[in-house]
């Protein structure tokens, strides 16, 4: 299976026509840079005003209406010589005795120059979704396949022994509640993914938003509420995601809209809009909270199925790992390894227990919102069995999902594992 993006490249000019705005001039750039780097802002050591040149809050307003207003944006044509010329402009004015302090000011306000071009007048390409002839989702297209593609299409999951180790130690009956493992579950993890990857980055902005006690009331801020919707926005920038909405669309056209800036706003809806898990005493969870974050409800850990928040929550010494329940599999060889993406585990989490719970490992945020956003819209069911092939090994799973709020939100989604083996390819 392969996917790709409708045109090449991240980024893409958007620009005027190449004409360019009507009073858009060459002469009129180089003498937007010098009065920028001539402002004589800066002091001098001695206290007159030949210090390195600063770019207040008037000037860079002017650059970016500059750089955005229809009739001085910059035709397409002339973006790179935009960039260039504002660092040819700039050396005209680095400091001749040598001056450090004065010379990086200076480049950081070439710097700035450079920035607010390319925030103005680039943005990301969107990407599209495009697959192989015979891939495209269908109205006759199963959960089971279904899952298997967002599988093949999850780019972003990290490769076991490469982006993290795990030390999975001892593995246990469901019933037995003693710690069989001495250290933690995570020796490592390449934590520059969560800033190099724009979905895992939004998506660990997300974790410290809630209060994990059932029967306190959530309150979103507004911050709060720009950072769930730069996570929305973020996965359905990825293959998984897309591959969701077109095969959820397909199989209820009347629930689930085609528009994608229609069908964030329903995903915001069931994942993200709070209710009562209180029986009314508070409007306390939402299906993100229980699902990723983990809640705290009756003493026992509720819901946090999600491996990020695990690791995270581990290298805090939040989580105490204590031991992997095996599932059944088809021969002696079958064996829990440390390169499982799925993992049947317990753990103490504060100090409260979660007695059995079964997590992806290594998988992308976007794989597991598509796979249990699908569940909701389109399972066969509360209860949704299938086999998945992982690589080197393949699952037997069951994905529970459970509606709550009269049906129109995520109660809790998550998988468990009936059986797993070796796969013998």
């Amino acid at each position: 299976m392969r996917s790709r993006a409708r045109v090449g490249d991240d980024m893409h000019a958007s620009g005027s026509e190449e004409e360019g705005g009507g009073d858009f001039s060459d002469e009129g750039v180089e003498e937007l840079y010098r009065s920028v780097y001539d402002s004589g802002e800066g002091a001098g050591e001695d206290g007159d005003d030949d210090g390195p040149p600063v770019i207040d809050a008037d000037e860079s307003a002017a650059i970016h209406s500059f750089f955005s207003e229809d009739a001085t944006r910059p035709p397409l044509g002339r973006l790179v010589w935009m960039r260039s010329t504002a660092f040819r402009i700039g050396s005209e004015f680095l400091n001749e005795d040598n001056d450090r302090a004065a010379n990086v000011s200076l480049f950081r306000s070439i710097n700035v120059v450079v920035h607010s071009l390319e925030l103005t007048c680039m943005k990301p390409k969107p990407f599209v979704l495009e697959l192989d002839e015979g891939i495209e989702p269908s109205e006759e297209t199963s959960f089971e396949e279904a899952v298997q593609s967002m599988w093949n299409l999850d780019a972003n999951r990290l490769t076991p022994g490469v982006d993290y180790r795990m030390n999975v130690q001892e593995g246990k009956k469901p019933y037995y509640k003693e710690d069989v493992s001495d250290d933690p579950l995570f020796t490592f993890v390449n934590r520059t993914v969560y800033k190099s990857r724009p979905t895992f980055r939004a998506f660990v902005a997300l974790l410290d938003n809630y209060s994990a006690e059932v029967g306190e009331d959530e309150v979103v801020t507004r911050q709060e509420k720009g950072e769930i919707m730069a996570f929305l926005k973020a996965v359905m920038q990825t293959a998984p995601m897309q591959y969701c909405h077109k095969y959820c669309h397909l199989k209820d056209p009347d629930n689930v809209p085609e528009d994608p800036e229609k069908f964030i706003y329903l995903l915001r809806k069931i994942w993200f809009n709070l209710y009562s898990r209180s029986r009314g005493e508070a409007v306390d969870s939402c299906g993100f909270e229980h699902v990723f974050v983990g809640e705290i409800k009756n003493g026992s850990v509720s819901g946090f199925h999600n491996w990020i928040m695990f690791y995270l929550e581990e290298q805090r010494g939040n989580v105490d790992y204590r031991g992997y329940i095996k599932p059944k599999g088809r021969s002696c060889h079958d064996v829990t390894n440390n390169d499982d993406h799925v993992l049947t585990l317990q753990f103490h989490w504060n100090g409260r227990e979660k007695f059995v719970g079964t997590s992806f490992v290594g998988v992308s945020p976007e794989f597991e919102l598509a796979i249990y956003t699908a569940a909701f819209f389109v399972g066969e069911g509360e209860e949704n069995v299938f086999m998945l092939d992982a690589g080197p090994d393949v699952f037997e799973l069951k994905l529970k999902c459970y509606k709550y709020d009269r049906d129109t939100k995520i109660g809790t989604s998550f998988v468990e594992a009936l059986s797993h083996y070796e796969n013998e390819e």
